[in-house]
């Protein structure tokens, strides 16, 4: 339930853009002093406020106005990528200016004590993904765009910061020049100049021409790079809608074609294994099936004996109410498709009570059958926490972490444990950064950057507990707006 109040209405004078020309200034203001100077953090929130602020007016805007606000909106979103990538590169930069003066050399009797170094980069990373609320993969990637175009594409800069191209098209030029060497590099970013001109050009035909460019400079680069992305082989799961995951391998070509005409081989021979044998399924539905037997050694693809938790709630499970239940590694499912997987589990499911707080969801105990306590706080903090700990971080559990590291005292029991990527434990480690916890409803830990910077991740609810939220917050002109979820 959503539910959206407007209070305390103030004149309509009190900051703002009021009409069509009043925002086409805001916006000109904004791109020339993006472009000129560096304005404050307090100066881009006023920005922000006025722009989502909103006018009396603003239902009596005409098409033109409006496509006109949108395309200026969008050109703004632009230039701010471009002051975005500026600014990560000068944080690295300080970051590293920073360890360099603080950082002791390991020496050899020091090699393999304690924590890994953590590089700069990826310090650096981290703390731009908690600033822009990504994950910390996908802060990595930014800094990477931004170093790329800061360091050796500046015309693809210059393309972003004047709306001719958004982030994402910098970010497919980035990608398909990244094989080069750096004076290769800056030669297709000169050759791309005319692409950036004569505008209309889309995602694939500007991949397409800044690839091009790339194979004619260095041909070999090409191969190297193709060479290089046989270790990047992996697999992958991902929700999809409708209670279905999608999952997704990245395989060389060859290995790719090969097992999936197999698979479709296999579909074929089963569809055409004459009149004595119905077969119902569709040659998609063959082939999925046949991949999930293959994979599990399974007869049948239904009969998939792997561990997986399934929390529900008692209401859910014995009382059938509409509760949803939590697939650990994949999410919320119905609460019939959580009764189907428990009956269909038949004499295999194992049934673990979870207590959880009844105001807030909070797992507080776990009855477990194993006698090793170690391993019952890892299922424990892992049921409770769903995913990697770090805020925006999404990744899937790989370590179990003290929160103030034991060798400050810190103890081993579920308030001061949490759940992490290698990733997000690794830049842990770096000096500056601090976990804590904070009293709440739920168990709640605060990361706190070596800027001062603080920033917090809550578990999330189980099924069958519900918690009403609320936060307010203010505009231009009075307006105050509540936001009340249940």
């Amino acid at each position: 339930m959503f539910e959206l109040s407007v209070m305390a209405e103030t004149p309509a004078s009190v900051g703002g853009p009021q009409d069509a020309d009043d925002f086409s200034q805001l916006i000109a203001d904004v791109l020339m002093s993006v472009g000129r100077s560096s304005p404050s953090a307090a100066v881009i929130g006023t920005w922000a406020t006025a722009l989502v602020s909103g006018a009396e007016d603003d239902g009596q805007l005409s098409e033109a106005e409006l496509i006109e606000r949108i395309g200026a909106a969008e050109r703004l979103k632009a230039a701010a990528s471009a002051y975005q990538a500026r600014f990560s590169v000068l944080f690295e930069k300080r970051v590293r200016e920073r360890r360099a003066a603080t950082d002791e050399p390991l020496s050899g009797d020091r090699l393999g004590e304690g924590p890994r170094p953590v590089d700069p980069s990826v310090e650096a990373g981290q703390a731009i993904a908690l600033a822009r609320s990504e994950s910390p993969a996908r802060g990595g990637r930014l800094l990477g765009l931004a170093k790329a175009l800061v360091n050796e594409m500046p015309h693809t800069l210059n393309a972003l910061a004047a709306g001719r191209i958004n982030e994402w098209r910098a970010t497919l030029v980035v990608r398909e020049t990244a094989c080069l060497d750096v004076e290769d590099r800056v030669r297709v970013d000169e050759a791309m100049v005319p692409a950036y001109a004569r505008g209309g050009v889309g995602d694939r035909q500007l991949a397409a021409e800044a690839r091009a460019h790339a194979q004619r400079l260095d041909p070999a680069a090409a191969v190297k790079r193709a060479r290089r992305a046989v270790a990047e082989r992996r697999v992958w799961l991902r929700p999809a809608p409708d209670s279905m995951a999608v999952l997704s391998c990245l395989l060389p070509a060859a290995q790719a074609v090969a097992s999936y005409k197999a698979l479709t081989v296999n579909a074929d021979s089963a569809r055409a294994a004459g009149p004595e044998v119905r077969e119902d399924r569709t040659r998609d539905q063959i082939m999925a099936d046949t991949a999930v037997e293959r994979l599990t050694g399974q007869e049948h693809a239904e009969d998939v004996a792997v561990a997986v938790n399934l929390v529900m709630a008692e209401s859910a499970l014995v009382r059938g109410s509409s509760e949803p239940a939590l697939l650990e590694g994949f999410g919320v499912l119905p609460a019939q498709v959580g009764r189907d997987l428990v009956l269909s589990a038949a004499e295999r499911a194992t049934l673990r009570r979870l207590y959880t707080a009844p105001e807030s969801g909070a797992l507080t105990s776990m009855e477990s059958r194993s006698r090793l306590f170690p391993e019952g706080l890892k299922a424990f903090i892992a049921l409770r926490d769903a995913t990697c700990r770090n805020p925006w971080c999404n990744a899937p559990i790989r370590q179990h972490d003290h929160v103030i590291p034991a060798a400050r005292g810190g103890p081993t029991n579920a308030a001061n444990g949490q759940g992490l990527c290698e990733r997000c434990n690794q830049v842990k480690e770096a000096p500056g950064w601090s976990h804590g916890t904070t009293p709440a409803t739920r168990h709640t830990v605060t990361v706190t950057t070596p800027t001062g910077r603080r920033y917090s991740s809550t578990a999330p609810p189980l099924p069958g507990t519900r918690q009403i939220v609320g936060h307010r917050v203010g505009f231009p002109r009075g307006r105050m707006v509540f936001h009340t979820a249940a």
